[in-house]
Formats: C-alpha cells, sequence, structure tokens
C-alpha cells in the first residue's frame, strides 16, 4: 500500500497521534521535519512531528556562534565559503535564489537555511534554545522517553538523530600532544575564527577543508613568518613561506620541537593549530540504546549498537540501528556520511526514514545484514590487517566515507527504495555529478575570477528563469577552466621549445 493510501481513521474510538520527535533543526533537522510535515499523516492530524533545537534559531553549523564555549557551538570561521558549487548542494526543492555566487560565504547559506524553514512553514514545528538530554526506552511500552533541557518529558514512536557531527574536537593521541594543549601551546581548529599573533612560526594538522582554508589565511597573515603543514603521507616541500611536512609521530617536552614520520624535525614551533575532525557524539542517547567503543569484528553481527566516535554500526542504509531490542524503524541517523553533497543526501534519507516508518516491515533484516557483512569484507581486504583489533577500528574510520561516485548509487538506491510512497524515483544527474567531481577546478576557478573582480559577472541574473541556466553555467566554468589549463600548458611547452633552440 502506498504511503499516500495509508489512512489512520480517527472517527469513533480515535487512534491516538503518532509522535515523531527529530533532534536538531540544522540542515538534516529540517530536511526530516519538512518530509514529516508535508505528509497526509501529519495533516491529518495522525501524526504530530516536533523538533527540538538546543540553539537561538535554525542552521546548525551555519549558524555563528563566537568561541566561547568548550567546545564551541560551531567551528565556522569568519572567511568560510561552501566547498561545493551552490547548484550541486541545495535542496533539490529549494534552489539557492539568482545571482547567488557559486561558492557562497557561510551567512549566504545560513539565510537559505533560515528561508527554507519559513518557505515551507518548518518554524511552527520547532522548539529552539530547548535542548534533548537523554532518549531512552520506555520499560513500560514500545516508545522512547525524551527528556528535555527544560526538565519536560515525553514518549515518541520515532526519534531521528539530526545533531550533526562537526561540535566534538577529535585530538590526535600522538606522543606530547597534551603537554602542548596544556601548556596553550597548540588548540583544536574549532575554536579558529581569523588569523591571529600566533607567533612567527604556526604549525597547522590536517588536510581538509578547514585546514586548507586556515592554512591559507595563516601564511599571509602579517605576523606568521613560516607556515608548516603536516599533511599524512605528503612529500616534503616549500614553497614561498609554506612548509608541507608528513605525519608527525611526537610532540617533544620543550614545546618547541616536532618530529615527522620521516625522522626529519621542525623547531621554534610557536603554535600548532589541530585541524584533525570531529568526533561522532551522542551523549541524550543511553548506554543501552548506543555503546560507546568499536564494535567487534563480524560476523556476525553484535546484539547492540555502537559509537566508535568515527561509525555508528551496525545501521541498516547507514541509516536505522540494526538490532532486535527495538523496532529499526524507530530510530534513524541523519547524515553520518562522510565526503558527500550533505543537503540532497539528507533529502533522501528522510525520504527513507518515512517511508520506513509508515512501512516497518520494509526493512529487510536479512538483506542489510548481508549488505552490512560485504561492505565490511570490501573494507577488511582493502586494510589487509589481519590483527582483529586494530582491523576493526581502521574500518570503522572509512565506515561511512563516500568515495568516487559512490555516493550518488546510494542516493539512488534510497530513492528507488522510498520510491512506493508515491512521490516517484529521483535519479541523480549527470550534471551534478560531472560539477562534483570537478570541484576543486571549479572553486579554484572561482577564487580566481573573485580576486579579479570578475565573479559577479558570471552569476549576475543567472536562475531567474531556472536551474538549467546555473547547468550551464557551471559547464561553461569547466570548459574554461580547461582551456584555461590548455593554454598554461601551450606556454609553457613553447617556453621548453625556446629555452632548446637556445641551446
Amino acid at each position: 500500500m502506498d504511503l499516500l493510501d495509508i489512512s489512520q481513521k480517527t472517527s469513533g474510538n480515535e487512534t491516538p497521534a503518532k509522535q515523531i520527535c527529530v533532534i536538531g533543526a540544522g540542515a538534516g533537522g529540517l530536511a526530516a521535519l519538512k518530509a514529516f510535515v508535508e505528509t497526509p499523516q501529519h495533516r491529518a492530524g495522525e501524526w504530530k512531528v516536533t523538533a527540538y533545537e538546543a540553539r537561538n534559531n535554525v542552521g546548525g553549523i551555519w549558524l555563528p556562534a563566537p568561541p566561547t564555549d568548550d567546545p564551541p557551538l560551531t567551528p565556522l570561521y569568519d572567511s568560510l565559503t561552501t566547498n561545493l558549487p551552490h547548484p550541486v548542494m541545495a535542496f533539490t526543492c529549494f534552489p539557492f535564489p539568482p545571482s547567488t555566487p557559486m561558492y557562497p560565504p557561510a551567512s549566504v547559506v545560513e539565510k537559505y537555511l533560515s528561508s527554507y524553514s519559513e518557505y515551507f512553514g518548518l518554524m511552527d514545528h520547532i522548539k529552539l534554545n530547548t535542548a534533548v538530554t537523554n532518549v531512552a526506552r520506555n520499560p513500560t511500552n514500545t516508545r522512547w522517553t525524551v527528556t528535555l533541557s527544560t526538565g519536560d518529558t515525553s514518549d515518541y514512536d520515532l526519534v531521528i538523530v539530526a545533531n550533526g557531527h562537526y561540535r566534538v574536537p577529535r585530538y590526535p593521541d600522538t606522543p606530547g600532544i597534551d603537554l602542548w594543549l596544556n601548556a596553550h601551546k597548540a588548540k583544536h581548529s574549532a575554536w579558529y575564527r581569523h588569523p591571529l599573533d600566533l607567533g612567527r612560526k604556526v604549525l597547522v594538522v590536517g588536510d581538509g577543508p578547514s585546514a586548507r582554508d586556515i592554512s591559507a589565511e595563516m601564511s599571509t597573515s602579517s605576523t606568521t613568518k613560516t607556515l608548516v603543514r603536516s599533511v599524512p603521507n605528503a612529500p616534503n616541500t616549500e614553497i614561498a613561506n609554506v612548509k608541507t611536512r608528513g605525519r608527525i609521530t611526537s610532540y617533544r617536552a620543550d614545546l618547541n620541537t616536532v618530529v615527522f614520520e620521516d625522522g626529519s624535525t621542525e623547531e621554534d614551533i610557536d603554535f600548532v593549530i589541530l585541524a584533525t575532525g570531529y568526533e561522532l557524539s551522542f551523549p541524550f542517547l543511553s548506554p543501552e540504546v548506543l555503546i560507546s567503543g568499536v564494535a567487534p569484528p563480524i560476523p556476525p553481527l553484535p546484539r547492540d549498537t555502537y559509537n566508535s566516535t568515527y561509525n555508528v554500526f551496525p545501521l541498516a542504509k547507514h541509516i536505522f540501528p540494526l538490532q532486535s531490542r527495538y523496532p529499526p524503524s524507530s530510530l534513524a541517523f541523519v547524515c553520518l556520511l562522510m565526503r558527500v553533497v550533505p543537503f540532497p543526501l539528507m533529502e533522501a534519507q528522510a525520504r527513507v526514514i518515512l517511508h520506513t516508518f509508515a512501512h516497518p516491515d520494509a526493512i529487510d533484516d536479512t538483506e542489510e545484514a548481508v549488505d552490512i557483512i560485504t561492505h565490511y569484507e570490501d573494507l577488511r581486504r582493502e586494510i589487509g590487517d589481519t590483527n582483529p583489533d586494530t582491523m576493526s577500528k581502521q574500518i570503522s574510520k572509512m565506515w561511512h566515507v563516500c568515495r568516487g561516485d559512490k555516493q550518488f548509487s546510494y542516493r539512488d538506491e534510497l530513492h528507488r527504495f522510498a520510491e512506493r510512497d508515491g512521490l516517484g524515483a529521483v535519479v541523480v544527474p549527470d550534471w551534478i555529478k560531472e560539477a562534483y567531481e570537478k570541484k576543486e577546478v571549479l572553486r579554484e576557478l572561482w577564487v580566481d575570477l573573485v580576486n579579479k573582480g570578475e565573479a559577479d559577472d558570471w552569476v549576475r541574473g543567472v536562475g531567474e528563469k531556472g536551474e538549467y541556466e546555473w547547468v550551464d553555467v557551471l559547464r561553461r566554468m569547466i570548459q574554461y577552466a580547461e582551456n584555461k589549463e590548455k593554454r598554461s600548458a601551450g606556454k609553457e611547452e613553447n617556453n621548453i621549445v625556446g629555452d632548446v633552440a637556445k641551446l
């Protein structure tokens, strides 16, 4: 039976409305909230959905806050722009406004999420300044008891966890780092907002987008004479005032020197910025629901659900806890996957959560277990580690990471699974895959256009007639970048020919 055909008649003996709790009103929580608010069950009063947001507005990571809390409410730094073109990263049902910069600053994304909430009437279903402090299975019924920061408790049939994963800093376990942290010679990038006077030689650890952005900013700071980057497996290079080195193996007790994996050292380090990522953290889930630690090697699948801080395991479709203590369809995690286009992926996951809540039997436990074991074995072979303990930890680090175009086939699979909801199948268009593959080239070109003062000309009025205008601009940008690269290669070849002719 299709979702749109389902109707829980309440005439006569009324059936109590099913209660849905969404934890967080960032992009993931908003996507889930919208999915449920638009259902006929919700309109008929058969389902009631409420989102709880600990902060004073929607937006999650995109909502700015000073770095005064420990840890900060958001790691959002002043210069942050998206690392994906907005036509690629937008919710499929809600494009960014016409003329939006191709890689918009965080303030534009914050406004976008706020507009999304208002446009789809979501604010009436969100309780701001209200944190969820505990979620536990009610022993007297088949529901979840949710406790709020106000002290209130309520029971819910479904809990959707969308609290994000950029709040709790991940610190490396490198020997000596604690000494540097305690001496205030090192700090996590979660506190970074803009370049500061941190000394003449600053070390940035990590190779994610924030590490690259912070390195670029700090290297041009008037006080930073040398910027050292620690990037695992990177060759030693030195360009202008930026040195690139490999993984750090120890921080010496002199609070001055670090040792790298090749045995080389760097002295006179004034400060270290640890752009080393974040932990998955769900402090509101009771230990009976989520066990802290790495799951034991499989098969068989464990009876419990584990949080290694890198992954939640085992989950059906990276969403639903696959265990026997409660229905998998009653608890869902949104967007644990990494290296993905998050907003449209959240839409697809929200659609699957909705479909599974309406059809609890839609999850085939056996099929999902086979998929999990197959993925586990693929990663095990890739790692090549035969030690069960270290292997399991390595697999946990890679479990939610999407490489290549896997995120797009995953999105397509989610939509196929949920297409029985009556809304039809959705397939990721080729232009999104093409733009994602070229995202670094596009961003480099966009920065160049901004520096030349030409960026606004590329997007002025674009989008007023529809999405196809953005697709056209992206393809023209890719062609422009490729032609520019060919011209540059041609000049280089001509210079070589000229040099040879002089010999």
